[in-house]
C-alpha cells in the first residue's frame, strides 16, 4: 500500500495541541508536546512502548488533564472541558484495548453508539433519528461489510480482527470531526491489518481527519499525509513521511529499528 495522496486543507489546523504537559502522579510523562492535524489530514505519531503515545491521547479527550499547554479543537480551547464535551464537539478515540461490550452484540455495540449526543450535528425528531440510525449503519456496512455477517455475535466471540473492525465503525457512527485511533494494527495478522488501512483510507477521504497512533512505521508511512516522532514523552521529530523513511537515524534513535 502506498502513502496516502495530500488533500488540500485548511491554514488553520483543526487539532492544535500546544506545549501540553500531562502527569500520572508526579510522573512527567507528556513533556511540552506540540502538534497540529489540518482538516483532511491523517497524521501519524509514532513511538516506542512506553514513548506516550496514548497518554497523548488521553489528554487530547480530557481522560488525562494537561496540567500546562493547550489542546484547541477549531480554535477553541477544549483542555478544561470534560470528556463527554470533548466527545461533543466532535473527537472520538478509539482506544489501543478497543473496549467493545463483550456481551452485547455486533449490532447492539453499534446501536450504543448511536445513543450518544453530538453538538456538531442536528439530532432531528424521533423519526427521523430512526431513519438516520438505519442510514448510519447501512453506511457503516459499506466500510465494515464482516460486521453485518456478525450482527447477532457477541463482541466477546469475535476475532481480533472483527473486535478492531467494530471499535473503529463505533467511532465512525459518532459522525467526528477528528478520529483518534490508538495502534490500528496492535496484534493482528498482516492481511488483516491491509484491510483495516484500505477501510481507513476510504474514511478519510470521506471527509474524516486522522490522527493515528501507531508503534508499526510501515502502517504509519502508508497511511499518514505527515508524521511526528514521540520519545519520554517529548516530540523528537516532525515532517513528512519521506523525511522520516529517509531519516534512518532518527529510525535508530528513537524507534529502535536498523
Amino acid at each position: 500500500m502506498t502513502a496516502a495522496t495530500v488533500v488540500s486543507r485548511d491554514v488553520a489546523p483543526m487539532l492544535a495541541v500546544d506545549d501540553v504537559h500531562a502527569y500520572y502522579d508526579q510522573s512527567h510523562v507528556i513533556q511540552g508536546v506540540s502538534l497540529h492535524v489540518g482538516r483532511g489530514e491523517t497524521v501519524a505519531l509514532v513511538g516506542r512502548n512506553g514513548a506516550g503515545k496514548t497518554t497523548l491521547l488521553k489528554t487530547i479527550m480530557g481522560v488525562v488533564r494537561a496540567r500546562r499547554g493547550h489542546v484547541r479543537l477549531d480554535g477553541a480551547d477544549v483542555t478544561a472541558l470534560p470528556t463527554y464535551e470533548i466527545a461533543r464537539r466532535g473527537i472520538t478515540l478509539v482506544p489501543e484495548d478497543r473496549r467493545i461490550f463483550p456481551r452485547l452484540t455486533v449490532e447492539e455495540n453499534l446501536r450504543v453508539a448511536l445513543l450518544a449526543p453530538s453538538g456538531h450535528r442536528e439530532d432531528g425528531r424521533a423519526s427521523r433519528q430512526r431513519d438516520g440510525h438505519a442510514s448510519a449503519l447501512g453506511e457503516v456496512f459499506e466500510y465494515f461489510p464482516r460486521l453485518r455477517e456478525r450482527l447477532g455475535h457477541a463482541g466477546q466471540n469475535l476475532s481480533g480482527g472483527e473486535q478492531q473492525m467494530l471499535a473503529l465503525a463505533r467511532g465512525f457512527l459518532t459522525r467526528p470531526r477528528i478520529m483518534l485511533i490508538d495502534e490500528l494494527s496492535g496484534g493482528l495478522m498482516p492481511l488483516l491489518v491491509e484491510q483495516l488501512m484500505a477501510i481507513l483510507e476510504r474514511i478519510n477521504t470521506a471527509g474524516i481527519t486522522i490522527l493515528l497512533v501507531e508503534q508499526d512505521l510501515e502502517v504509519a508511512l502508508a497511511l499518514g499525509h505527515r508524521c511526528y516522532v514521540i520519545d519520554q514523552g517529548a516530540i523528537q521529530f516532525s515532517g513528512t513521511v519521506d523525511a522520516l523513511r529517509a531519516g534512518t537515524d532518527i529510525q535508530q534513535r528513537y524507534l529502535g529499528l536498523s
